[in-house]
């Protein structure tokens, strides 16, 4: 099937695909989750600063936030990353002096990772920015829309 002579691709391609197949693209539920992964990137860079972790390594130091020492595999499944991206993560994150690592007295094949005093005394500040940044990223939502959204994901994941 020959696609239509169209004016410009952006134009046709939506009503074509919808036309010809039933399929609206800006209504798919991963193409919006990217759009809205590319919203909250610039504004978790701005908001966060230069110097901040990415959002993987805030991820991993939230869950270090609590004091206790985490295998490197298991924060890895704390924060849905794979073995590589959290040694990355946690790679750098150690570059920076925000967490150490620890060998394992039990298990000398396991790393445990705990956050360093600096990295207990970065906490509040970046929690605090943690927050405007989610109030920001909703903010084209109500606060009964924006309770709804991130109940609605937490029931996905």
């Amino acid at each position: 099937m020959t696609p239509p002579k169209r004016e410009s691709e952006a134009e046709a391609a939506p009503s074509y695909a919808a036309e010809h197949f039933g399929y609206v693209l800006e209504e798919q539920y991963g193409f919006l989750l990217r759009r809205a992964q590319q919203r909250y990137l610039p504004l978790f860079q701005e908001m966060i600063g230069p110097d901040g972790p990415t959002p993987p390594q805030f991820a991993a130091l939230c869950r270090l936030a609590g004091g206790a020492e985490i295998s490197q595999n298991h924060l890895g499944r704390l924060t849905a990353m794979d073995p590589a991206t959290i040694k990355g993560v946690i790679t750098r994150l150690a570059e920076r002096g925000l967490v150490e690592r620890l060998p394992d007295p039990n298990d000398q094949r396991r790393l445990l990772i705990r956050l360093t005093p600096a990295g207990h005394a970065a906490m509040p500040e970046l929690f605090e920015k943690a927050k405007a940044i989610t109030i920001a990223a909703l903010e084209p939502l109500s606060p009964e829309e924006a309770k709804q959204m991130v109940a609605l994901l937490t029931k996905m994941v």
